[in-house]
């Protein structure tokens, strides 16, 4: 058996669903530890939204409380340390380090903990997770109105990020890297390809979107908040093509992205502490146009 730590936000979510499906293909068995949304007894604890269960179409099974404390009984922790010094006992815990680590595909009996968001790990399964991630049906009409208005434009999806990305804790992590710049760029590199693009824009800062996009060929969407903020990601996937920001959520609406013939465009540091050369980023993320912070396309696609 396989186990995966759940954390974070919907990105981070569906990147773990994304490695289980990734492991089913390879004939693993596969339990989902959700563990950090649920109690011992299913209840929700106080602590970010299980957004995998309001998706539709998602398999996957769930580890036992047993099955938990049997893997991580070889954690880090003195106790488990002096405990397998004794016996012998190897950790089950794995954790994720660097971009991409494809040595994960042949292990067994482990505990995978990490965010696993390399493209690499599910380009051969992409269509696979475009059919079984579905958004439950919107009530708002404003949804549906976009989505017919994104598929009658060459419509583009913007993502700019702010608020935690503000902060000192996470400042230091992803700052400086979707500057303005990068978007300038962006946008300059989706108008040399595309005949009259529509950029749509999406922010969880929306006074500071209508203050900086302004211009014809740009429009606000600011409607979906709260728990309805997913409708986002599904808008982003039905733009023709996608402009991203370095978070999770963008790059899944480009992942979901259907439309043949698209451009993903994602800055080329994902965040400050990244070790990867732009080489590798490339291998890692064939398919993309990968910008740097001062708006230069380092690669393309």
């Amino acid at each position: 058996m396989i186990i995966i730590h759940v954390m974070g936000g919907l990105g981070n979510q569906l990147y773990q669903y994304a490695l289980s499906e990734k492991l089913k293909t390879l004939g693993k068995e596969v339990k989902l530890d959700l563990y950090a949304y649920k109690d011992a007894l299913g209840e929700d604890r106080e602590w970010r939204p299980l957004e995998l269960e309001r998706l539709e179409g998602l398999e996957y099974e769930v580890c036992t409380k047993e099955e938990r404390t049997l893997f991580l009984d070889s954690s880090m922790k003195l106790t488990d340390r002096v405990r397998r010094k004794l016996t012998g006992r190897k950790s089950k815990v794995v954790n994720e380090k660097g971009d991409y680590m494809p040595e994960i595909f042949a292990m067994d009996d482990v505990y995978l903990y990490g965010f696993w968001g390399c493209e690499r790990y599910y380009r051969d399964i992409i269509a696979l997770l475009q059919e079984k991630i579905q958004f439950p049906p919107t009530a708002n009409p404003a949804n549906h109105e976009a989505i017919s208005e994104m598929e009658r434009t060459n419509s583009v999806s913007v993502h700019i990020r702010r608020k935690d990305y503000l902060t000192v804790a996470d400042g230091k992590r992803y700052m400086g890297i979707c500057t303005e710049d990068y978007y300038e760029g962006a946008f300059d590199y989706i108008r040399s390809k595309v005949d009259t693009p529509v950029f749509y824009i999406f922010s969880d800062d929306a006074e500071y979107a209508r203050e900086h996009f302004q211009k014809p060929d740009m429009r606000i969407v600011d409607w979906n908040t709260g728990e309805d903020s997913m409708y986002d990601m599904e808008l982003m996937s039905h733009c023709k093509h996608n402009i991203c920001a370095n978070s999770t959520f963008s790059i899944w609406g480009a992942r979901l992205n259907r439309h043949r013939d698209k451009l993903m465009v994602r800055p080329l540091h994902h965040d400050n502490y990244e070790t990867a050369s732009p080489e590798e980023i490339h291998e890692n993320w064939r398919g993309w146009a990968l910008l740097n912070a001062v708006g230069d396309v380092v690669y393309e696609g």
